[in-house]
């Protein structure tokens, strides 16, 4: 009697669990996989009047005519460089940030700090760039005259293209720095106290308390997070490198994201466009695998 009430219980808790989770299942399906079968388009000649599926079939043409083209080359090159510019100087600066929030004993100072660092996360794309080029800018922008002072001729920030990464890469960390911290500073609350204690009785001073009991708590998630860095290296948004491109820094800031859009929407070739998006996709998929595969081995931490 008891066993058959335990399994009716369980069918109610099944049922229940499978009510609630339902619905965002379903919305998951629909805006995300059902999308997915416009990648035809990639091996198609797509043409709007014809649609999807009667559209010519052409395979891997257009696959081929973006990985053999002038290009496509520097547009992967562009994007594949500044990926890994913002993965060298992005992902420290988040972990860095929490360690020293944790550390900090004064409540005052750390909400201040949080409130600071948080708040660029929340400012659209088009305002940041807009912010960025207003303190760039060569008379009234604030950098320019703070360098004015040691007699350094101001700098058209956005007329040489070789500073158009650092503006990327930098801005990016002023604004995702804050937000990116939180998930650090939940994995910091869940290091062990008894661990910490006894490192202040062993006579460890901060630094090594953070080097050898913080730093390894959260070791799993520092190693998750990396990896799906890796994994976005070069998902970069098109948004803020258009806004941020003019004709004079467009060779290195083309990237595929804008190449896509370019060739996509504004000449209306829908095939080539996709197959570069594909490519876009594939890269990732491949490196998350990679990336997730080396860690598994070196560290037994891994997404699955």
């Amino acid at each position: 009697m008891n066993k058959m009430i335990k399994k009716k219980k369980r069918r109610n808790s099944t049922w229940q669990f499978w009510a609630i989770i339902l619905i965002p299942l379903v919305l998951v399906f629909v805006f995300n996989y059902i999308p997915m079968f416009g990648v035809i388009i990639a091996f198609e000649d797509f043409s709007p009047r014809k649609g999807i599926l009667g559209s010519d079939w052409v395979g891997l043409k257009y696959v081929i005519q973006f990985l053999t083209s002038q290009s496509s080359t520097k547009v992967i090159k562009n994007t594949f460089i500044l990926g890994i510019y913002q993965l060298i100087f992005t992902f420290p600066v988040p972990i860095i940030l929490a360690v020293s929030l944790n550390e900090c004993r004064s409540r005052h100072i750390k909400k201040f700090v949080q409130l600071i660092t948080y708040a660029p996360y929340f400012i659209s794309t088009v305002v940041l760039v807009g912010i960025l080029m207003q303190v760039t800018d060569m008379r009234i922008g604030i950098i320019n005259r703070i360098i004015g002072i040691f007699n350094i001729g101001p700098i058209n920030f956005f007329g040489d293209k070789d500073l158009f990464r650092g503006l990327f890469v930098g801005s990016g960390i002023w604004q995702t720095m804050g937000y990116s911290a939180v998930i650090y500073l939940a994995s910091l609350a869940g290091v062990s106290m008894e661990l910490k204690e006894a490192a202040i009785c062993d006579g460890a001073n901060r630094l090594k308390r953070i080097c050898h009991v913080d730093i390894p708590g959260i070791f799993p998630t520092i190693v998750t997070m990396f990896i799906f860095n890796c994994g976005n290296i070069i998902n970069i948004g098109f948004e803020k490198a258009y806004l941020m491109q003019n004709s004079v820094n467009m060779p290195k800031s083309e990237l595929i994201s804008t190449f896509v859009y370019k060739v996509g929407l504004s000449n209306a070739n829908y095939s080539f466009a996709t197959a570069a998006g594909l490519f876009n996709s594939v890269i990732s998929f491949v490196l998350l695998i990679i990336v997730n595969q080396i860690s598994k081995k070196l560290t037994d931490t891994s997404l699955f």
